[in-house]
């Protein structure tokens, strides 16, 4: 089977997050199943002419232009956009990880003017909105999609009835529930030396790195010797994050490396004694499952699409504010805890988010098609 995977960016930062992770995981899970399985994107960032593969994935990536000040939403190619109608006939499934953006939405629309089995994941990124470019672009492209496509993956209940709202009646009957799989990792000996608290997330407003920092005083005080990092590419909250370790004189004890590749972030995790990701209203965050598969504790809030599962597994902790960030942290790195929640996360990613699970469900879903 041809399988085509379209998302809007890829950069050696990572800056467009999740869904490329969740692009990656698919397509390298598809190659190892016999499938023919390639990655479509705009590039960014790279040093000399644009990689014709991505972490053995065969790619087609077209160099990435600014044509509005929105973000992601403004960025496209016009080599890209010539191409699709190609790509998009060679495929037999066109898998679109769809954003309101001028890369996904014409990858999309060529699909279905080509009569292309096509599947879109939004990964929370397509919700209820009163931005009028976000009114606009559902009115002319993204009901339609909803509509047209043969399956429309949703991570949860929530996305799910975001979904529904914004393709307005009829309910979406060809939506199929799909999680993101995290790839089995070897288990790890338990990290020496001082606790080491890590954050690794694109550095926005909605992550919340600045809530890590400011618990970072409570937790040195009962664990002086502890060590933290913020790590991932800027997103406008670099400065802010900067300015507010300057504040509190945490220079010696809070570092920040920057966007970590795929190899760094796996190190950096064996590495760690607790994970911590405060953003709200997450989806379902690769970074944390990520987390769990290495079997490092981590720490959440009830806005988190995996709070419920970390809880009920007792892989980490859950907290309702901020304020309890850094209890929670400390709480993780008593010994026993420690092990029993590290045990729990090896075997909640295991059991819940493999990705043997997730292309079992994925390739019945191409099949149907």
């Amino acid at each position: 089977m041809r399988v085509l995977h379209a998302v809007t960016l890829h950069s050696p930062t990572h800056a467009f997050g999740g869904p490329v992770r969740v692009a990656l995981n698919l397509s390298k899970g598809l190659r190892a199943r016999g499938h023919d399985a390639r990655l479509l994107a705009l590039g960014d960032g790279f040093e000399g002419p644009l990689p014709s593969a991505v972490e053995g994935v065969p790619a087609q990536l077209h160099q990435a232009r600014r044509v509005l000040p929105v973000g992601f939403s403004g960025i496209t190619s016009p080599g890209l956009l010539a191409a699709a109608g190609r790509l998009v006939r060679d495929a037999d499934v066109v898998h679109v990880h769809l954003a309101r953006d001028l890369v996904t939405l014409p990858v999309a629309l060529a699909a279905l003017r080509h009569r292309r089995s096509l599947v879109l994941q939004t990964h929370g990124m397509v919700d209820p909105s009163d931005r009028l470019l976000a009114k606009a672009l559902d009115a002319l492209a993204v009901r339609r999609l909803l509509h047209g496509a043969s399956a429309v993956l949703y991570l949860t209940d929530h996305e799910r009835r975001g979904l529904d709202a914004v393709a307005g009646p009829p309910a979406l009957e060809q939506a199929v529930r799909l999680v993101n799989g995290v790839p089995a990792q070897q288990a790890r000996t338990a990290p020496e030396g001082p606790p080491r608290i890590l954050y690794a997330a694109r550095l926005q407003a909605r992550k919340r790195p600045r809530d890590f920092v400011a618990a970072v005083p409570e937790i040195l005080r009962a664990q002086p010797d502890a060590e933290f990092v913020v790590a991932g590419p800027d997103e406008g909250e670099l400065a802010a994050v900067q300015a507010l370790i300057a504040e509190l004189g945490l220079g010696e004890k809070v570092r920040c490396p920057g966007a970590l590749s795929g190899e760094e972030m796996i190190a950096e995790l064996r590495r760690a004694h607790v994970y911590v990701l405060p953003s709200v209203d997450e989806p379902f965050p690769m970074s944390v499952l990520e987390a769990l598969s290495v079997g490092v504790p981590s720490v959440v809030t009830t806005s988190n699409g995996l709070a419920g599962d970390i809880r009920a597994a007792g892989a980490g902790r859950v907290v309702a504010e901020a304020s309890g960030l850094a209890a929670a942290v400390l709480e993780l790195l008593e010994p026993e805890t420690a092990a029993a929640a590290s045990a729990a996360a090896r075997k909640l990613a295991a059991e819940s988010f493999s990705m043997d699970a997730v292309l079992d469900t994925l390739l019945e879903t191409y099949a149907k098609l």
